[in-house]
C-alpha cells in the first residue's frame, strides 16, 4: 500500500511539474520573427521527414488489411466489394490516427526528448536563461506549433497511401476485383471519418509533442539519462495516446 501511494504521489508531482512547463512554453514569443524561422524548421524536421516511413508503412498495411480481409470472408453472401469497404473503415477509423500516432510517438518523440535532453545535460538551457531568454518557449513551442499543424497532413497522406496500397493487392493479384474493391471504397462512405481521424490526430500530436518536450526538458545526468528519457518519453506518450483515443471515440462517435 505504501509503494502504490509513493507511485501516485511521484506520478501526480510529475503531472503537476508537467502542467507548470506548459504554462511556460504558452506564452508570446519573445520575437515573433526567430519564433516562425524555427517553427518552419521543426515542420520541416519533425514533419516532412516522416513523410517516407508514414507513406511506406501506409501502403503495406493497407495492403496486409485488404489480404486478411479477403481471407477471412468465406461465405458467398457477402458482397465481394466488403474488401474495399472494409479496408477502408479499418485505415480511416483507426490506422490513420492512432497506430499512425504511436509510430510517430517513436520517431518523433524520441527525437524532442534526446534533443531537448542533450541541451538540457550540456548546460545550453541554463545558457538561454542566463540570457533572460523563455527556454520552454524557445525550444518546445515551435515544435508543438509544427507537429500539430502537420499531422493532418500526415494522416491524408497515409489514408491515401493505405487504400492504395489495398487497390495494388487486387491490381497485381487475382485475390479480388480492382473494380469491386474500388466500389466498396465508395459505398456507404462517410465523410466524418476522415474528419474524425483528423482531430484525433491533432490531441494525439499535442500529446507526443508535449510529453517528449517534457521528459527532455526535465532531465538531469547525463547520457544515460538522456536515453532512459527518452525511453520514458515514448511509453508514457503511447500510453496517454491509447487512453485518449477511447476517450475521443467515445465523445465522436
Amino acid at each position: 500500500m505504501k509503494l502504490l501511494n509513493i507511485f501516485i504521489f511521484d506520478n501526480l508531482a510529475k503531472f503537476g511539474r508537467y502542467i507548470m512547463l506548459l504554462g511556460k512554453v504558452f506564452t508570446k514569443p519573445d520575437k515573433w520573427r526567430v519564433f516562425f524561422k524555427r517553427y518552419i524548421d521543426e515542420v520541416y524536421k519533425l514533419g516532412v521527414d516522416s513523410i517516407a516511413i508514414v507513406f511506406t508503412i501506409s501502403i503495406f498495411i493497407g495492403a496486409v488489411i485488404a489480404i486478411q480481409t479477403q481471407k477471412n470472408i468465406t461465405s458467398p453472401f457477402i458482397p465481394s466489394y466488403t474488401i474495399g469497404m472494409l479496408t477502408r473503415e479499418t485505415i480511416l477509423l483507426e490506422f490513420s490516427s492512432t497506430i499512425m500516432a504511436l509510430i510517430l510517438a517513436g520517431k518523433v518523440g524520441s527525437s524532442i526528448s534526446s534533443e531537448i535532453g542533450t541541451m538540457r545535460v550540456t548546460e545550453q538551457i541554463d545558457a538561454l536563461e542566463i540570457m533572460g531568454v523563455n527556454s520552454a518557449n524557445f525550444l518546445i513551442l515551435p515544435k508543438i506549433s509544427a507537429l500539430v499543424t502537420f499531422i493532418p497532413f500526415l494522416v491524408v497522406i497515409s489514408m491515401t497511401t493505405g487504400l492504395i496500397g489495398g487497390y495494388l493487392v487486387g491490381e497485381f493479384t487475382d485475390m479480388f476485383a480492382p473494380t469491386k474493391y474500388i466500389y466498396g471504397l465508395q459505398a456507404y462512405f462517410q465523410e466524418f471519418y476522415v474528419w474524425y481521424s483528423i482531430i484525433k490526430s491533432l490531441f494525439f500530436a499535442f500529446i507526443i509533442s508535449t510529453v517528449a518536450s517534457f521528459y527532455g526538458y526535465t532531465v538531469k545526468g547525463g547520457a544515460t539519462e538522456v536515453g532512459k528519457a527518452s525511453t520514458d518519453a515514448v511509453v508514457v506518450s503511447s500510453v496517454s495516446i491509447l487512453l485518449l483515443d477511447v476517450l475521443l471515440t467515445k465523445i465522436l462517435l
